[in-house]
């Protein structure tokens, strides 16, 4: 009996030791506090629980290493640091968690840590009191590392990226982000530029766009090269001024030189594409398309082109028409933008090549060598008095462009030309043409259709049409008088052409002369062949039908633009044989229009293969409107000075003023204010409303007697034009002396 009671007790032992490992491995208790536990408690100083707690396995203290995070399966749905993106390591972390065995939650709950497998380490070595087990009792808390989800750590600031600017350029990246951010104002006095240069240094960390290690780039090389050069374009080299690299010895200056290298820069870009001036600067009868520069674009093409010279040089126009005036304005300065020296008299300078070892070169010597260098910009060797072959070959030069005999000897008649006001005033004209061309847009022509386009100048009176980089067809035209009726500057392309058109007299007109003629004579309006027309609302309109004696002649050319000015046909042909053609009220007369009909149709519909001939077949009393499939540019422009085909420099009278303006506000000290764009009050074109005298016939009247015109009574009557064949016996429509 007793043996199987200590049998049955052995079992039962064992259940309670079962339980009190369970127990344990829940509770999580070190097993220092255990032992304590057990000396306090009265109740398990028994005999019997002092077996129990002898029976329970113990694990050796030194042979366990606390419990760490690796001992527990993470729950990869919570959001956690992923520490490969932590590039400090974790100097708390022991080294031996690394090869530690994962362990599922469950085993833990159930089970006693006493993996013997697990590496042993000195340096994570513990009290053998501490437990390996995991607790739920708040006031036992383990220590952070076994938890079985462990707070994540504080976020460490972030490794400052390696700088990409080289060690030598720091000091002077770190100066211009100083500059630019306190500064940038006194070096950009336009918003758009500032922002962009800020935004553009600081992409690359603001390193230095012009030196490396204090030494100027090829970029900065090129940059300085061309600002310097800006008076073969025209541009005043003075507006860029150029820092001294040289003496730029410290970060400070470094900075500085840099930033206003970059100002300069854009400064030229700027003026070289868009001119120095804003065209309503001028008048208010210009209008030109806009083609600002983006300042981003600039500083990045500049910077990344391997020449930075020609980059810049890009900016000015493109047009052959402007680079012949720049090389024409190299002659006239006899290749240099020198200062105004007058050249003394004297003898006869002269330069004789060396002809083999015989004949060795013979310079002449002259005080006044120095004053023509720099008369004709020539740089090197300044103070030289000896007259070299650099200096003979650039008088030769200017003797060309001066008609001269090209010698090369300096005589008294170059000496004369050199001194001449003359010449000074005709770099002024080329230099304010040269300024027009800047106005102009980039592509003159439309690319489908081989670059055609149509320019017209005003002080030529020479319309010419130009497809593929040269002139197809050329013709004489009459433009706009001086003052308010003056042909406006502009660029519109042209849609469609109106053979036999309708002349819709402009309001302008109406109001300053046809209602004041109205006034004198009532009846002037249709005997003059015109018709007068009152709206519902009160307006006044006159037309005049189509016909030979239309004011626009046969055929009208149509570019809309909001000067509504037009090119078109005119029965007053003998105004082309006079040499200035300047009687119009704007409008321009060509005279030739059914060539110029025939030319244009055949460049924008090639198939239909018109003729002057078909052009003149559809002469009649009904509009007739042809479409152009692509429309052609017109641009109007205002050259007194250009180059003509057989490649000689030619100037025209300026008929409007338009030199003499540009040359007075070029020659101010407001450059800056030319930029600015000027608002400038633009005619009423609404209808004429109001009394008409009494006696004044309307259209709807169908009431037009005979009798001398009103302009008939003024200037007297017309040439009869000659008959027409087959027409015989037909009523001549009378001629209408007084046209747009």
């Amino acid at each position: 009996m007793r043996d199987c009671l200590l049998k049955n007790r052995g079992g039962f032992d064992r259940v309670l030791m079962t339980i009190a490992a369970t127990f344990l491995t829940v509770s999580a208790t070190s097993a220092l506090a255990t032992s304590a536990l057990a000396q306090a408690d009265p109740v398990r100083n028994s005999a019997a629980e002092l077996a129990i707690d002898a029976a329970v396995p113990r694990p050796e203290p030194a042979n366990v290493p606390p419990p760490t995070i690796n001992d527990f399966k993470m729950d990869t749905t919570a959001s956690v640091p992923d520490p490969a993106k932590n590039d400090a390591p974790k100097a708390d972390a022991p080294k031996a968690a690394e090869k530690a065995p994962e362990t599922k939650p469950s085993d833990v709950v159930t089970a006693p840590a006493t993996d013997t497998n697990a590496p042993k380490n000195d340096a994570t070595k513990n009290d053998a009191t501490k437990s390996d087990t995991a607790t739920t009792t708040p006031a036992a808390a383990p220590p952070a590392a076994a938890t079985a989800t462990p707070a994540p750590e504080p976020a460490k600031e972030p490794t400052k990226a390696a700088s990409n600017v080289p060690p030598a350029d720091q000091p002077v990246a770190d100066k211009l982000r100083e500059m630019l951010a306190a500064k940038s104002l006194r070096y950009f006095d336009r918003k758009a530029e500032r922002t962009a240069v800020e935004k553009f240094y600081t992409a690359r960390e603001f390193a230095p766009l012009w030196t490396q290690a204090g030494s100027l780039t090829e970029s900065g090389k090129g940059v300085l090269a061309r600002l310097k050069d800006a008076a073969s374009e025209g541009l005043n080299a003075a507006d860029y001024p150029v820092p001294d690299f040289a003496g730029a010895t410290n970060p400070d200056a470094l900075a500085e030189a840099d930033l206003k290298l970059t100002a300069s820069m854009l400064d030229y870009a700027r003026h070289a594409q868009s001119g120095r001036m804003h065209w309503s600067q001028v008048s208010g009868d210009i209008s030109y398309p806009e083609h600002p520069t983006d300042p981003i674009e600039v500083l990045t093409n500049v910077t990344t082109a391997k020449d930075a010279s020609a980059a810049l040089d890009g900016y000015n126009p493109p047009q052959k028409l402007y680079k012949e005036l720049k090389a024409k304005l190299a002659e006239l300065r006899g290749q240099g933008d020198g200062p105004v020296i007058q050249i003394a008299d004297g003898p006869a300078l002269k330069f004789t090549p060396a002809r083999g070892k015989k004949l060795p070169e013979a310079m002449m010597e002259d005080p006044r060598v120095p004053q023509l260098r720099a008369k004709l910009g020539i740089s090197e060797n300044a103070d030289d008095t000896h007259y070299d072959a650099k200096v003979a070959e650039a008088v030769r030069k200017f003797q060309e462009g001066a008609e001269l005999k090209p010698t090369g000897i300096l005589d008294d008649k170059t000496v004369r030309a050199i001194n001449s006001p003359k010449r000074d005033k005709q770099i002024d004209i080329v230099i304010v043409n040269m300024e027009r061309w800047r106005w102009l847009p980039r592509q003159l022509g439309a690319p489908s259709i081989g670059n055609a386009y149509v320019i017209l100048n005003i002080p030529d009176y020479t319309l010419k049409v130009m497809q593929n980089g040269g002139p197809v067809w050329t013709t004489k035209v009459v433009t706009g008088q001086p003052g308010i009726h003056a042909t406006p500057l502009l660029t519109e392309t042209m849609k469609f052409i109106t053979v036999n058109p309708t002349w819709n007299v402009p309001p302008s007109i109406i109001y300053n002369e046809y209602l004041p003629a109205l006034q004198q004579d009532p009846t002037v309006l249709q005997r003059m062949g015109l018709k007068l027309d009152r709206a519902a609302d009160g307006s006044i309109h006159i037309s005049q039908p189509p016909g030979e004696a239309n004011a626009l002649g046969r055929i009208r050319f149509n570019f809309p633009n909001k000067f509504l000015v037009y090119q078109h046909d005119t029965p007053d042909k003998n105004l082309f044989a006079k040499e200035e053609r300047a009687f119009s009220h704007g409008c321009m007369r060509v005279q030739n229009p059914d060539i110029y009909a025939a030319t244009l149709l055949n460049i924008t519909a090639p198939n239909e293969h018109y003729t002057p001939e078909k052009i003149h077949s559809m002469y009649g009393h009904s509009e007739i409107d042809i479409k152009f499939p692509t429309p052609i540019p017109v641009n109007i422009t205002y050259q007194t000075a250009f180059v003509d085909d057989a490649g000689k420099l030619q100037f025209r009278r300026d008929v409007y003023g338009r030199d003499a303006t540009m040359l007075a506000l070029l020659k101010n000290t407001r450059s800056k204010d030319l930029e600015n764009v000027v608002a400038h009050s633009q005619p009423s074109y609404s209808h004429p409303v109001g009394n008409l005298p009494a006696g004044v016939n309307f259209a709807s009247d169908n009431s037009f007697s005979s009798g001398p015109s009103f302009f008939e009574r003024l200037f007297g009557p017309p040439t009869p034009p000659a008959p027409i064949p087959g027409r015989r016996g037909q009523p001549q429509q009378r001629r209408l002396y007084y046209t747009r």
